[in-house]
């Protein structure tokens, strides 16, 4: 029984940590931020489209900076700190605030968007690499990945 536990409380270690949880978030993010992108590039001609944007990444920063001390007793108290703001980060889209129209249509600038994308599916091949556990299953096993 006391070996299930440490083996329960190691992986608790693993993978329910704050890293992990952001990179899932970030996960959704990616999702979320890809089909805004293809929505822009998709209404590139229409006129008076206005873009749209996702946020993310600022709530992540937010959240990292903040710091309450505390020590959490029970697993039922609410969390403290920067795991709880953390687990509140959720991505979310909106309609940023530019006037201009590079397109001379609407505010969607073909180029960028293409670059918006390319930068997205960097970062959620990344996070998809971290996501996964076959570095993790490797090591359990002594193996090198």
């Amino acid at each position: 029984m006391a070996d299930n536990l440490t083996i329960s409380g190691t992986r608790n270690r693993l993978f329910n940590t704050d890293t992990r949880m952001l990179v899932y978030k970030g996960l959704d993010a990616n999702a979320m931020r890809g089909r805004a992108i293809a929505q822009n590039i998709a209404n590139s001609e229409t006129p008076d489209y206005r873009r749209v944007e996702v946020n993310f990444e600022e709530q992540v920063q937010a959240a990292m900076r903040k710091h309450v001390d505390g020590t959490r007793t029970n697993e039922n108290h609410l969390e403290l700190g920067r795991k709880a703001s953390i687990k509140k980060v959720e991505a979310y889209s909106f309609l940023p605030d530019d006037p201009t129209k590079p397109g001379e249509v609407n505010n969607v600038d073909i180029d960028i968007e293409n670059a918006k994308m390319a930068e997205n599916q960097i970062e959620q091949n990344y996070n998809m690499q971290f996501a996964s556990f076959a570095k993790f299953n490797a090591a359990i096993k002594g193996q090198t990945y």
